[in-house]
C-alpha cells in the first residue's frame, strides 16, 4: 500500500478568512443595578450605567436610554450587529436580555467604567 501526503501553503485573499469564527454575542453577567445620568449639554442623550455580576471584567456598561427595563438577575448579553447604510457599514453594539420579552439598548462607543471601546470586548 502506498500513501502520499502533500502540503502546500495557499494565499487566500478577501475580507474575511473562511475558517475564522466570528463571535456576535457575548455574556456580560447578570443585571444588578443601573444609574441614569442626565445629559451634560442640551441635545445630548441620557446615559444609563449598567452594573452586572461581571463588572470587575467589563466595568459599568454605558448605554443610551432614559429608563431601564432590565430586572435584577436578568442574563445580559452584548451583541455585535453589522449595520449598513447604503454602500458602507459599521458595527454597532447592543446589550440585551434573554427573556421572552427582549429589551435592547444601544451601547455607547466609549465605556466610561473601564475607559475602553466597546469593540475591544470582541
Amino acid at each position: 500500500m502506498l500513501v502520499g501526503i502533500s502540503c502546500a501553503s495557499v494565499n487566500k485573499s478577501g475580507l474575511f478568512p473562511e475558517d475564522e469564527l466570528f463571535v456576535t454575542r457575548k455574556f456580560v453577567g447578570n443585571f444588578v443595578e443601573c444609574k441614569i445620568t442626565p445629559p451634560a449639554y442640551f441635545g445630548n442623550p441620557h446615559v444609563l450605567s449598567i452594573t452586572t455580576t461581571l463588572d470587575t471584567l467589563y466595568g459599568k456598561i454605558s448605554v443610551y436610554s432614559k429608563k431601564c427595563d432590565f430586572l435584577p438577575g436578568d442574563r445580559l448579553y452584548v451583541r455585535r450587529v453589522y449595520q449598513t447604510t447604503g454602500v458602507f457599514g459599521s458595527w454597532i453594539y447592543q446589550i440585551e436580555n434573554e427573556n421572552p420579552v427582549k429589551v435592547k439598548y444601544q451601547i455607547s462607543e466609549l465605556q466610561s467604567g473601564k475607559k475602553v471601546l466597546a469593540q475591544n470586548w470582541f
